[in-house]
């Protein structure tokens, strides 16, 4: 897994109309530090793929990647617990976290080639617009409390704009306009209508989401075939001793119970 050399939270304060939708972003809103309704529901982020091409997407990824979401994996609870405080504070789906995995590796110091920085590889515009402070003597987008707030009042705005997580990622990947594009050429809103009018980039990115989302909660080990079981003899069953067993009945128990296991072994064995 390598940094991405494309910023993923596009700079959007550069890109916010295309013909029949304008998309508003105000100063006022990005800033603002109210948290969710007291009684909003958080909802997941719905993880099922609409078809067998998203399926293998997934599959190779999580092959191809195994070793470094490993890595990635052993080094997330410090990463997480922060992240999810700041989630659910703002009432967004704790899966989002996963979204940091594919775009820094959970890694604060993590720099693109065209000036992403931080875990949630912020451009210096997007961060500036969030309250981030970014000059020659602190860049706020490397502390992870201040840029995973920033990530979320993003993300939670980029939602109130498209109603749908997917198309979410996408915008996060690319900026809010060609999702807007696409949704204009599909005539849908479904990610997996429209995919194909997004930019490549985009559509890899929400799939990489989804597919490590998958692997951190356990769901590549469903796809994994069983392993056949090569034991020649398995352990004999525990069998818990009656209360008022006696010394000699618990004798013959055990004696009958090992006689059982060798039968057993010798009948495998072709003895």
């Amino acid at each position: 897994m390598a940094v991405p050399t494309i910023p993923s939270a596009a700079d959007f304060g550069k890109q916010l109309t295309v013909p029949g939708k304008k998309i508003n972003y105000a100063a006022k809103s990005i800033h603002s530090t109210s948290s969710a309704p007291a009684n909003a529901k958080r909802q997941d982020i719905a993880l099922s793929l609409a078809n067998e091409e998203g399926k293998k997407f997934v599959n190779n990824y999580i092959r191809n990647n195994d070793e470094d979401l490993n890595v990635v994996k052993k080094r997330s609870e410090g990463p997480f617990s922060i992240i999810d405080s700041v989630l659910g504070h703002y009432g967004l789906p704790l899966q989002l976290k996963y979204l940091a995995v594919i775009e820094s590796e959970l890694k604060p110091s993590a720099l693109s080639r065209v000036g992403a920085r931080g875990p949630w590889q912020l451009m210096p515009t997007t961060a500036h617009e969030l309250g981030l402070k970014v000059n020659r003597g602190s860049d706020d987008r490397t502390n992870y409390y201040k840029s995973t707030v920033a990530a979320a009042k993003y993300l939670r705005d980029l939602h109130r704009e498209f109603g749908d997580w997917l198309l979410v990622l996408a915008a996060y990947n690319g900026g809010p306009v060609p999702v807007c594009r696409a949704i204009h050429k599909a005539h849908s809103r479904s990610f997996w209508v429209l995919q194909k009018y997004l930019p490549a980039e985009s559509r890899g990115h929400v799939k990489k989401f989804i597919a490590t989302a998958c692997y951190f909660e356990g769901a590549e080990k469903a796809r994994q075939p069983s392993k056949p079981d090569v034991r020649l003899v398995s352990a004999p069953e525990r069998v818990m001793s009656p209360a008022n067993e006696t010394d000699d009945d618990k004798f013959r128990r055990l004696m009958s119970e090992s006689a059982k296991s060798l039968k057993k072994s010798n009948e495998l064995l072709g003895n």
